[in-house]
């Protein structure tokens, strides 16, 4: 079975990037290269062929994995990449995964072994599974749009943001309140969403037990069909708390299907500020995310990550949020 840098560098209590500089030649203390060496040695280590023309010969190339490229949050960060890495002279190669955990795990494989320099994986949900292919890697990786400890990433402020505006509906008096989350599996947009509504109802002395917790799936048509059977359980809901624009759109259509007015019945908030949110009457007040500097924050943090010749600190970027209060509250 062949041995991986991730296990050497695990052996010799290393960073892979150490131990990829030993294979390659580069700038590395006396005492880490006689570790090394003697953990290669002990491992019987053979030299991935691909790795090493990887970093000899400077491929400048960048795997970009998005989960759906019909997303107003995935163009904007894609764009942001683009623009730094077109900057510094590299391409990259887009996967879409279409929310499918294991064609990410598959797009790692074929990225890596295709020869790019790096990955920027713009992740939803992060599976042991994720995190064992992850640490592997042979080449940098860089999360957006999730945190996790072991990797570099650039994250959104989704606890915050989501508290921020459901304060602001219950502030309005809003008490009988329908959420329509996504699976709790994406923490970001999953779990810290549906978190702060929690914590949100408690400050407000509101039990969980009156929300309608309801689940759908990012999309419009998901919002709208949630929002429209919630709504038929509950007809006297007056605020809808969405985990998404999009999702908050196709809630305004259910709502005025089933005669509430917004805001005055019934209000109505997502977060993400996507120009459908803008363009809907009454317009979506939602929380504003940097998607694009995300992106152009994650490529510099890769470019960091390729041109250092000695050990990085570990990076974690967490970007702030502005409010947008508009007519849908």
């Amino acid at each position: 079975m062949a041995v991986t840098i991730s296990e050497i560098a695990k052996a010799a209590g290393v960073s892979n990037a150490a131990v990829s500089r030993y294979l390659n030649g580069g700038s590395l203390s006396k005492e880490k290269r006689e570790l090394i060496g003697a953990v290669v040695k002990k491992l019987g280590y053979r030299p991935n062929t691909f790795a090493r023309t990887l970093r000899t010969k400077k491929i400048r190339q960048i795997g970009v994995v998005v989960p759906k490229i019909n997303s107003n949050a995935v163009s904007a960060a894609t764009a942001g990449i683009s623009e730094v890495l077109s900057r510094e002279g590299y391409l990259f190669l887009l996967a879409n995964t279409d929310n499918d955990e294991k064609k990410e795990l598959e797009y790692l494989d074929l990225l890596e072994a295709s020869q790019v320099a790096g990955i920027i994986l713009m992740a939803t949900i992060l599976t042991g599974a994720h995190e064992k292919r992850l640490s592997s890697l042979e080449i940098p990786v860089v999360l957006v749009g999730q945190r996790h400890k072991r990797f570099p990433c650039v994250y959104h402020n989704d606890y915050e943001a989501a508290r921020e505006l459901d304060e602001r509906l219950l502030a309005k008096g809003r008490r009988r309140i329908l959420f329509i989350g996504v699976t709790e599996r994406d923490v970001a947009a999953g779990y810290e969403r549906k978190r702060a509504l929690r914590d949100a109802c408690r400050s407000f002395q509101l039990s969980e037990d009156e929300v309608l917790w309801r689940e759908g799936d990012f999309s419009q048509d998901s919002g709208y069909f949630v929002a429209k059977e919630a709504l038929l359980q509950r007809p006297d809901v007056d605020g809808i708390v969405c985990a998404t624009d999009d999702m908050a759109v196709g809630a305004i259509k259910a709502a005025k299907e089933a005669g509430l007015r917004v805001p005055e019945d019934v209000s109505i908030v997502g977060i993400g500020d996507s120009w459908t949110g803008q363009m809907v009457d009454p317009p979506l007040t939602t929380a504003h995310y940097f998607y694009r500097e995300s992106g152009e924050d994650a490529a510099e943090m890769l470019l960091s990550l390729l041109n250092s010749e000695t050990d990085v600190p570990l990076r974690q970027t967490m970007l702030g949020y502005e409010l947008k209060i508009r007519g849908s509250m």
